[in-house]
C-alpha cells in the first residue's frame, strides 16, 4: 500500500498486538486491519513467545488473505555487532515473510532495510523519541513513512503532531493498554540494576515494585519503618471514551493497542471494542457494548492520562492494585489453605495470577472447574513458599466458548497456508566509513552545571549548561563558550519556545550545542558553519555506526556514545566511527524521566526498592528525572578509553539531597557486564 493511498483511509485501522499465534487469530477473528508482532530478537517485548520466520510467513499469508497488514517491531538499540544478523533478517522478512512494515527504534534500520531492499513502510517507534511537531517534514527524506507517537500526549498536541505531516507522512497513536511511567527512549531504570535494558527489550519493570521513602532497611535498625507503595506503577491507557474525538486528526492513520505479553482473550475483545467505536462510536448503545467489552478485557484500571487538556491525570494510584488483569480479590487463610472469593464467576481453564512478579511468592495458575462469585476456592499453590494473606490475585486469560470456535476457524484457515522455508541472504552489507582523525582537544571534558542552578562561574573544563529559560540570560561574552545542552525530552507545546531560545543564543553567536535526540537537529540552520559543534548527546542511545553515519549525514559533527553500553561494545565504536565520538564519564544520569508527575513522593526525599536500592527524584520544567543515589563513575577507565580512540568525555553535575547512612556501590552502570 503507497503512503498516499494509506493517508486517504477513511477511518483509521485499528492495530492489534500478538506475542503469539493464537493472539494473531484472535486478531484476525475480531476484525483487525493490521498486527503488529516481534520476533525472536531485535523486539522490544523479548519476554514474549514470538515467531519464527517460517511461521510467520504463513499467519502474514492468512493475514493478507483476510484483507490485514502485518508490521515486525524490529524496534530494539541495535549494537555494532548485530547490525550484519539485524541486516540479513531484513532481507529474509522481505524475500520470506512479505510483511507490510517494520516498526523501529534505532536510526541504523533505516540503512539496514535501504541495503536489503526493504520494500514495506518504516515506522518510528515511541522509543525512537520523536516528541515534537519541528522534525516531520524532513522524516521522509530519512525513509520514515509513519511515526508512533508518544503516550504522554495531550489531544491538542497530537493534532498540532498531526497538522505538521507532510503528505507522505503519517501517525500512529496507542489507544488503550500498558503505560510505562518513564517516557519511552529515556528509561534505563532497569538497565542500571542489572543490564536488562528496556531499550533492548529486556525491562524487567523496576516502575511495578513497591518503594518506600527514606532509606529503606538501613534505617529499620533507627525505627523508622514506612509503608511500601507502587509509586510508578500506571493504570492502563484506555481512549475509549474520547475516541471519536480522533477521527478529525490529520494524518492519524492507525489506533494501536498495546499488549504484546497479553492473551487471545485480551485481544479479541479489545479490536473489537475498539471497532465498534471506530465505526459505531455515535450509537450509545453501540459504545456501551464496547466498554463492557473492554472492562472484561481483563486489563488494569483505565485512565486518559495526560489526552484530555482540561483534565490532565497523573495514571498512578499509590495506593491501589495497579497490577495486569482483572483483580478477583485478595487471599484468605483457613485451616485447609489459602482461599480466594472471586469477585465474578470463574470458568473452567480461567488462568490466575497470584500477587506481582518480583514477589518471590508470586505464581500463575489454571483453575480446572468453574465456580460462581463469592463462593470460596482453594488455590492448588505449587511453591514452596506461600503468598501471605491479603495477596491480590488477578484474573488475567479465559477461553470463552466463542472465543475458542473463532480460533478454531482460523486455525483451520492458517492451515492452507504452509509456510516458506527461511533462504539464504545473497547480499552484503555495506559498512560505514571510518573517520581517520578522532581527536578533538578543544572540547576534551564537558562539565555540566547542576539544571537546578544559575553558575556563571568559568571552569577549567570547557563549561556546558542545560539550556533552560533561566540559563539563556547569561551575558554573550560567556554564552558563546558555553556547551548548551539541550533536553532530553522536547514536548510539542514547548518545542517553540526552545526554538525561540536556540535562534536567540545563534544571533548571539553561540555555536557549540549537544541535541539529546536526533531529531533536535530542526531547530538548528539547514547549513551549519565550518565552525559550528553540532554534538549528538548521550540521549540519543548510540550504539553503532550506522546511527552515527545517519547523524554525520544530518550534519553532526561528533557523537556522545550510549552509556548503558558495555565495556566491549564501548572500546570497539570509536576506531570504526565517521565521527568522532564522546561518553559522559561521571556524574549522576537519571535512571528515567517522566512526564506524569508525583503522586504519594516528593521531590528531594530518597525512597528505596525492597532490595535496597536507593533513588531520588526531582522535577524540571513539565518532566520528573528519577536519579540512583549512587552516580555514574567511569573516572578510572579513562586512560582505557582514551587509547580506544574517545575523544571528549562530559561530567553530570546534579545537587543529590543528603543521602547520609546509604552504603556506597560501584557507578560502573554495565562496563563490567554485557548489555543483554
Amino acid at each position: 500500500m503507497s503512503q498516499q493511498s494509506e493517508h486517504t483511509l477513511l477511518k483509521p485501522e485499528i492495530l492489534a498486538p500478538a506475542g503469539d499465534s493464537q493472539c494473531f487469530l484472535a486478531a484476525l477473528a475480531a476484525g483487525a486491519d493490521a498486527i503488529y508482532l516481534g520476533l525472536k530478537n531485535f523486539s522490544a517485548r523479548m519476554e514474549a513467545e514470538n515467531f519464527s520466520l517460517t511461521e510467520l510467513s504463513s499467519l502474514c499469508d492468512l493475514a493478507h488473505a483476510e484483507g490485514a497488514r502485518v508490521y515486525i517491531t524490529l524496534n530494539t538499540l541495535i549494537k555494532q555487532e548485530e547490525c550484519h544478523q539485524c541486516f540479513r533478517l531484513i532481507k529474509r522478512l522481505e524475500d520470506q515473510v512479505h510483511c507490510d512494515g517494520l516498526i523501529i527504534q534505532d536510526p541504523a534500520v533505516l540503512t539496514l532495510a535501504r541495503q536489503a531492499n526493504f520494500s514495506g513502510g518504516l515506522f518510528l517507534s515511541t522509543l525512537a523519541n520523536v516528541t515534537h511537531p519541528e522534525i516531520l517534514p524532513s522524516l521522509p527524506a530519512l525513509g520514515v513513512s509513519r511515526v508512533i507517537l508518544p503516550r504522554e500526549l495531550s489531544l491538542d498536541e497530537v493534532r498540532l503532531m498531526g497538522e505538521h505531516c507532510p503528505d507522505n507522512l503519517n501517525l500512529e497513536l496507542f489507544v488503550h493498554g500498558a503505560l510505562c511511567y518513564c517516557v519511552s527512549g529515556r528509561c534505563y531504570w532497569s538497565s542500571y540494576l542489572g543490564g536488562k535494558s528496556g531499550l533492548r527489550g529486556r525491562c524487567v519493570q523496576p516502575c511495578r515494585r513497591a518503594y518506600q521513602t527514606g532509606l529503606g532497611k538501613f534505617q529499620k535498625a533507627k525505627g523508622q519503618k514506612r509503608k511500601a507503595s507502587q509509586f510508578f506503577s500506571c493504570q492502563d491507557l484506555s481512549l475509549a471514551c474520547v475516541s471519536k474525538t480522533l477521527l478529525s486528526i490529520p494524518h492519524l492513520v492507525s489506533w494501536k493497542i498495546e499488549g504484546r505479553k497479553k492473551g487471545p482473550h485480551y485481544v479479541y475483545h479489545c479490536v473489537a471494542a475498539y471497532k465498534l467505536l471506530r465505526d459505531h462510536g455515535q450509537d450509545a448503545q453501540a459504545s456501551k457494548q464496547a466498554q463492557e467489552l473492554l472492562t472484561m478485557a481483563l486489563g488494569r484500571p483505565g485512565t486518559q492520562a495526560r489526552f484530555l487538556p482540561k483534565r490532565q491525570r497523573i495514571p498512578t494510584n499509590p495506593g491501589g492494585h495497579t497490577g495486569s488483569g482483572l483483580l478477583l480479590g485478595t487471599l484468605l487463610r483457613s485451616d485447609d489453605g489459602l482461599k480466594l472469593k472471586p469477585s465474578t464467576d470463574l470458568k473452567a481453564k480461567d488462568f490466575l495470577r497470584i500477587g506481582s512478579e518480583d514477589q518471590r511468592w508470586h505464581e500463575t495458575l489454571r483453575i480446572t472447574r468453574s465456580s460462581p462469585a463469592g463462593a470460596a476456592i482453594t488455590l492448588p499453590f505449587r511453591g514452596r513458599k506461600l503468598p501471605p494473606e491479603g495477596t491480590p490475585v488477578y484474573l488475567i486469560d479465559r477461553r470463552e466458548k466463542d472465543l475458542l470456535q473463532a480460533l478454531s476457524r482460523f486455525e483451520k484457515k492458517l492451515s492452507q497456508f504452509p509456510g516458506r522455508k527461511t533462504i539464504a541472504c545473497d547480499i552484503s552489507l555495506e559498512l560505514p566509513a571510518s573517520r581517520k582523525s578522532r581527536r578533538r582537544p578543544d572540547m576534551h571534558v564537558l562539565s555540566t552545571i547542576p539544571q537546578g542552578r544559575d553558575n556563571r562561574a568559568g571552569s577549567r573544563n570547557m563549561l556546558a549548561l542545560w539550556l533552560t529559560p533561566k540559563s539563556v540570560e547569561i551575558s554573550r561574552t560567556v554564552a558563546r563558550r558555553v556547551f548548551w545542552w539541550l533536553p532530553p525530552v522536547v514536548w510539542p507545546d514547548e518545542s517553540s519556545l526552545l526554538g525561540r531560545f536556540i535562534q536567540h543564543l545563534w544571533r548571539d553567536g553561540c555555536r557549540h550545542f549537544v541535541a539529546n535526540a536526533p531529531w533536535q537537529r530542526a531547530f538548528f540552520p539547514e547549513t551549519l558553519p565550518e565552525g559550528a559543534d553540532l554534538v549528538a548527546g548521550p540521549f540519543c542511545n548510540i550504539a553503532n555506526t550506522f546511527t552515527i553515519q545517519i547523524l554525520a549525514e544530518m550534519g553532526f559533527k561528533a557523537a556522545f556514545i550510549s552509556p548503558e553500553l558495555g565495556k566491549s561494545d564501548l572500546l570497539a565504536l570509536p576506531r570504526r566511527s565517521p565521527l568522532p565520538l564522546g561518553l559522559v564519564l561521571a556524574g549522576f544520569w537519571p535512571v528515567g524521566i517522566s512526564r506524569f508527575g508525583l503522586l504519594a513522593l516528593k521531590q528531594n526525599v530518597p525512597f528505596s526498592s525492597p532490595k535496597g536500592e536507593v533513588f531520588w527524584a526531582r522535577n524540571y520544567g513539565q518532566n520528573t528525572w528519577i536519579y540512583p543515589a549512587w552516580p555514574l563513575n567511569l573516572r578510572e577507565k579513562e586512560s582505557e578509553l582514551l587509547a580506544a580512540g574517545y575523544a571528549f568525555f562530559a561530567t553530570l553535575s546534579e545537587n543529590s539531597p543528603p543521602l547520609e547512612g546509604m552504603p556506597s556501590r560501584p557507578g560502573l552502570f554495565n562496563w563490567e557486564q554485557a548489555l543483554l
